[in-house]
């Protein structure tokens, strides 16, 4: 058994992937990235997944909420999915915008998924062991309310 396959969660991850293959087979790169949200949604339901699209999570400290995360997806209560849709190859930026939401959340493992080249890139990620400090990193991903 490889590494991959002992890894937290690694049955509902593959079929993730598998169903971001085949939105992306689907329309190709090209599209804004709510276009393979939604697609991804229902083809994730398809596959008799459990999703929350959009999921809110509130970023609390001394019981005062600084703001909300977006997740794209949250799958089995468990998977974070973020999506892309960049003509580039994903950066380390995208990828510390996966590792702010398993701190935030505590879960074990994130995909973050780039539709926007001619084959679809995807990268599995897991929460860091040592999450000291990971609010002063998440400012650019916080959606403040208006004062």
């Amino acid at each position: 058994m490889s590494l991959v396959e002992d890894a937290p969660y690694s049955d509902v991850t593959y079929k993730i992937i598998g169903a971001a293959m085949a939105v992306h087979s689907k329309i190709g790169p090209g599209h804004k990235e709510a276009v393979y949200q939604k697609m991804l949604t229902d083809e994730l339901l398809a596959r008799g997944l459990t999703v929350e699209p959009e999921k809110a999570i509130e970023i609390v400290v001394d019981e005062k909420v600084y703001g909300l995360l977006y997740i794209d997806h949250l799958v089995n209560e468990a998977v974070v999915v973020e999506c892309k849709a960049l003509s580039h190859l994903l950066t380390d930026e995208e990828l510390a915008q996966v590792i702010t939401y398993l701190a935030a959340t505590a879960l074990p493992v994130g995909l973050l998924l780039n539709f926007g080249r001619r084959r679809l890139q995807y990268k599995r990620v897991f929460r860091p062991k040592k999450l000291d400090d990971w609010q002063r990193y998440i400012a650019p991903y916080l959606w403040r309310p208006p004062q």
